[in-house]
């Protein structure tokens, strides 16, 4: 666990009490971006680039045939694919898209928690590049670049430290940011918006009431907000939670 506070303090010649505090400081920085204005709009392009990786994923898992993502600058997104448009395959596809970034980010604190901070790095690699190959637009390939640019340019030419920071920061954003899209959902639906949202679609497979998606999706990304933020703090805490 050291290891982590160790590239941390050697990167900005900080000492281990000043480099365990940086690393909460990096999650309320990031909770300040997930509750601000235009910095969480932007921002939100990340969620989305996961949000519709998630949809393909499942939809390759359950042997529906992708067509394309499509990626807009209202940071808005959709996934195609062929196959059934019923039963579970199709629940799985629908369901997929929200908990995503929370997995993703469970995913990484427990790589930051085994010490494996570069595998995040590696991973977030080939998950751009998956997304690259399924764009279909011209927005969302630029999106996706400029993701990759930057990730490149942290793996390449930053030091340890920098690297650690950042993918403290990444790892926060996922768990945190994956909780606000659920209120801008249910915001949106109650002015009668997002008819065709992924919990209606969910509602309208299964015969549950769309509230019902909503709140087990609210408790599978809550859940991982909260394991995967234990495992972040514990490096800065000085032991095990």
């Amino acid at each position: 666990m050291q290891d982590r506070i160790d590239d941390i303090t050697r990167a900005f010649d900080l000492d281990a009490t000043t480099a365990g505090t940086i690393i909460l400081i990096s999650g309320v920085a990031t909770l300040i971006v997930v509750l601000s204005g235009t910095p969480w709009r932007l921002a939100r392009n990340v969620l989305t680039i996961v949000h519709e990786a998630g949809h393909a994923l499942a939809a390759l898992v359950v042997g529906r045939r992708l067509q394309g993502i499509r990626l807009h600058s209202d940071t808005s997104g959709v996934t195609v694919s062929r196959g059934r448009s019923e039963g579970p395959g199709m629940v799985l596809t629908s369901l997929a898209g929200y908990p995503a970034p929370a997995l993703l980010g469970l995913l990484y604190s427990w790589l930051v928690w085994a010490e494996q901070l570069s595998a995040v790095l590696g991973v977030t690699a080939v998950l751009l590049l998956g997304v690259l190959v399924l764009v279909r637009n011209a927005y969302g390939v630029f999106s996706v670049l400029a993701s990759a640019v930057v990730l490149g340019a942290v793996a390449w030419f930053a030091p340890p430290g920098v690297q650690a920071v950042f993918v403290y920061v990444v790892t926060w954003f996922l768990i945190l940011g994956a909780v606000r899209p659920l209120f801008e959902l249910q915001r949106k639906r109650r002015r009668g918006a997002a008819r065709d949202s992924d919990i209606d679609q969910l509602a309208r497979l299964t015969g549950l009431p769309a509230a019902l998606w909503l709140l087990v999706l609210g408790v599978l990304i809550g859940g991982c907000a909260v394991v995967g933020g234990m495992l972040l703090v514990e490096p800065a805490l000085g032991g095990p939670l």
